[in-house]
């Protein structure tokens, strides 16, 4: 197997040595060869065809970029993540989720969610879900792979979050609201949902403040690369993600 060149590639007007890939062999050096600083940024190049995807999720590794850059792939140390079973809301939360009048689903609108994802991003601070990234991750959810929790109110849909399941790992990647805890809301129903199929370690990549109040925490890149092997061979089963409406509240 051919391995891949490194680059001088200038990141933020950082010159820094990266691994350039090959689109066309499917191959990603060892995760625990990313940098220090940039946290995590370990390669270059590639596509984000299913395989590929597929084999970064298998392995620790995303990819996150902006309009314009090249695919970035990154396994940033420590790791953001949280057992299904530490997902609960919060006295307060609870209180407002029953007031709140919510109901659920799971991989019913998909599209929508990452597009919804994208939309209220950009209005922020950009966006990374760019529209490749979009017509990818669509592509995963059509394989099987990729899925998306909504959270409806009167009929409208109001948060939801989409991720990667592959065996008994979840691996989350955006959430969105336009109700106040619509999104905490989807994310305890992942937990809820992820507690019933026996997924056992949501991948949260990266913790930051809101992802602190959910509960997610730090774990050491090597604890979590180690664990994968056995958390991505454990099959579920077929039709653990079928498209439904969830009938308890989380």
């Amino acid at each position: 197997m051919r391995l891949p060149a490194t680059l001088c590639f200038l990141y933020r007007r950082c010159p820094i040595a990266l691994y350039q890939l090959d689109p066309l062999q499917v191959y990603f050096p060892p995760a625990q060869l990313a940098l220090d600083s940039p946290n995590g940024l370990l390669a270059i190049g590639g596509d984000l065809t299913p395989d590929w995807l597929v084999k970064a999720y298998q392995n620790g590794i995303f990819p996150w970029f902006n309009l314009g850059e090249p695919i970035l792939w990154w396994s940033p140390d420590p790791r953001g993540v949280i057992l299904p079973a530490e997902v609960h809301p919060n006295k307060s939360l609870r209180k407002y989720l029953r007031k709140a009048e919510f109901s659920y689903s799971v991989n019913q609108a998909f599209s929508q969610v990452i597009q919804n994802c994208a939309t209220l991003r950009q209005k922020t601070d950009g966006t990374w879900i760019t529209e490749e990234m979009i017509q990818a991750y669509i592509q995963l959810h059509q394989q099987g792979y990729a899925h998306s929790i909504e959270v409806w109110q009167s009929q409208k849909l109001v948060g939801g979050l989409y991720g990667i399941n592959i065996g008994r790992l979840f691996c989350g990647e955006s959430m969105f609201h336009i109700v106040s805890n619509a999104s905490k809301a989807a994310f305890c129903c992942l937990g809820q949902l992820c507690r019933q199929l026996e997924i056992e370690l949501i991948d949260c990549q990266m913790v930051n403040p809101h992802l602190e109040t959910l509960g997610v925490y730090q774990m050491p890149r090597e604890q979590f690369l180690a664990r994968l092997p056995e958390l991505t061979q454990k099959a579920l089963d077929k039709d653990a993600w079928k498209a439904r409406e969830l009938s308890n509240e989380p």
